[in-house]
């Protein structure tokens, strides 16, 4: 828990000080911090778990059996676009 605390901390400067890069509003902040995870897990893969899986790249989505490989910046986009685009329709 605590390197992952530090994890969110190094990665995202709205939680290193409370003057600089701060979210006024709840839903910034939320959708911030749900792209850092989408990224950490499904976009970037880890050392340890690289090492692990005979030097292919592996995230830790992809270690856990969630994705087949390294999603793409832009993958990470079009579900967003996706997304809002489902919910703009429910509305």
């Amino acid at each position: 828990m605590e390197r992952q605390n530090l994890t969110i901390r190094m990665g995202m400067r709205r939680f290193a000080r409370l003057t600089n890069g701060f979210s006024k509003k709840l839903e910034n902040l939320t959708a911030a911090v749900s792209l850092h995870f989408m990224h950490y897990n499904f976009a970037r893969p880890h050392t340890t778990l690289t090492k692990a899986a005979d030097h292919v790249p592996t995230t830790p989505a992809m270690a856990a059996g969630v994705a087949d490989h390294v999603w793409s910046l832009t993958e990470i986009a079009v579900l967003l676009d996706q997304y809002e685009h489902s919910v703009g329709n429910s509305n």
